[in-house]
């Protein structure tokens, strides 16, 4: 994303991009400069950054944390009102529990629910998702980590529908009924963060759109489903690639869950840049 001051450059290399609109806080994060910061995720403007910049980034369910001093009074479309959610950013799953103990409208104790690890849940392995080869190798090493580590995977389709501005009008419906659609068979989704590796800051410069694409991301905020990137692996440049685990509405436990025991088994997110 590009800012006055220029383009936000990622940790790991300045020549490449750290994102999308919350590329700060992901950049911020990966160096140190902070614990954690507060954000908001649209349509994968927190999840997107975290994984070009090898950092976890969250978002629970539409009401898991209150958008109260986040957008404030300021009047916004129905597609902002729909799709952007308080977001997190942070280094592991379990700092985002933290987080959340802190922030989340609830009393549930995120912390506390990773000591928990369920390997019987089911993951579905997304089966519909078109990624390059680099991205693909390191999802696919990731899918065979959680395997080993016990949990039953198994096919499935990622619910991406069409959440653009002018698909607002069945949201509610859509929302309702994703659980029963998406999840009948499987507790967590899991499927790549970006499509692609981590362009450039000359290559983003040449997109519409300045940044990465939000086509592996934005399902998730219009189903209003809680998910974490974590970082899953890094492509032949040394640039982070991340892992999507997306839940059911309402079930931020699990994904945490998932994506904490991951983090142990695979020991990927214990990398940082060097300052």
């Amino acid at each position: 994303m590009t800012s006055y001051f220029g383009p936000v450059r990622n940790p790991w290399n300045s020549d490449y991009v750290a994102g999308g609109s919350s590329a700060g806080s992901a950049a911020a994060v990966a160096a140190g400069l902070c614990f954690a910061t507060v954000d908001t995720d649209a349509v994968g403007s927190v999840r997107l950054p975290a994984a070009c910049c090898g950092v976890v980034g969250f978002k629970g369910s539409s009401d898991l944390i209150s958008m109260k001093g986040i957008l404030g009074d300021q009047p916004v479309d129905d597609f902002v009102r729909w799709m952007a959610h308080a977001a997190v950013t942070t280094r592991s799953a379990a700092d985002t529990a933290l987080m959340l103990n802190a922030l989340a409208d609830c009393d549930d104790d995120f912390a506390a629910a990773l000591a928990r690890g369920d390997r019987t849940l089911r993951l579905g392995v997304g089966n519909n998702i078109t990624a390059d080869a680099e991205v693909k190798h390191a999802f696919d090493k990731a899918v065979i980590v959680l395997r080993n580590a016990g949990y039953d995977t198994r096919d499935t389709a990622v619910p991406f529908g069409d959440p653009s501005q002018g698909s607002m009008a069945s949201i509610e419906v859509d929302r309702a009924g994703i659980a029963a659609e998406a999840f009948t068979d499987v507790d967590v989704i899991v499927l790549p963060t970006l499509d692609s590796t981590v362009p450039t800051v000359a290559e983003a410069a040449t997109s519409p759109e300045q940044a990465v694409s939000g086509e592996t991301t934005a399902f998730a905020n219009y189903y209003s489903l809680p998910v974490a990137s974590v970082p899953c692996g890094f492509d032949s440049h040394n640039m982070p690639i991340g892992l999507q685990i997306v839940g059911k509405p309402g079930d931020e436990r699990t994904v945490l869950n998932v994506a904490h025991q991951y983090e142990l088994v695979a020991k990927i997110g214990s990398r940082h840049p060097i300052a």
